[in-house]
């Protein structure tokens, strides 16, 4: 079965605009590492680098890359970019997640 990992339209529209002033070629890369306060952390990062282990999710010509063992952990998930009163940033909906950190940006499973 394919691995499933959605990035929204709205999504795409602001990872395309920190990517205007990166170097061409480069993506935006998701991972997950061990730590934060639940056990496992989202990583965001611009990455030109592609490995064999990459998937590569597009929405709107902008490309997401996940590697091989995160997208274990995010498979089923989808990126989001959020705004509201209280700031903005790209939110992971993870169904895999068992409980989240009050940010959301650590999670256990």
């Amino acid at each position: 079965m394919e691995a499933a990992f959605i990035v929204t339209p709205n999504a795409a529209v602001h990872i395309k605009k920190v990517l205007e002033t990166e170097l061409q070629g480069s993506r935006f890369r998701i991972s997950v590492q061990g730590g934060g306060c639940s056990g496992f952390q989202y990583n965001f990062l611009i990455d030109a680098q592609l490995t064999q282990d990459d998937k590569i999710f597009t929405e709107n010509d902008i490309e997401v890359v996940v590697d091989f063992i995160s997208l274990g952990l995010l498979n089923g998930s989808q990126l989001d970019y959020v705004e509201d009163l209280t700031g903005a940033k790209f939110v992971i909906s993870n169904p895999n997640a068992a409980s989240a950190c009050g940010c959301g940006n650590s999670f256990s499973i």
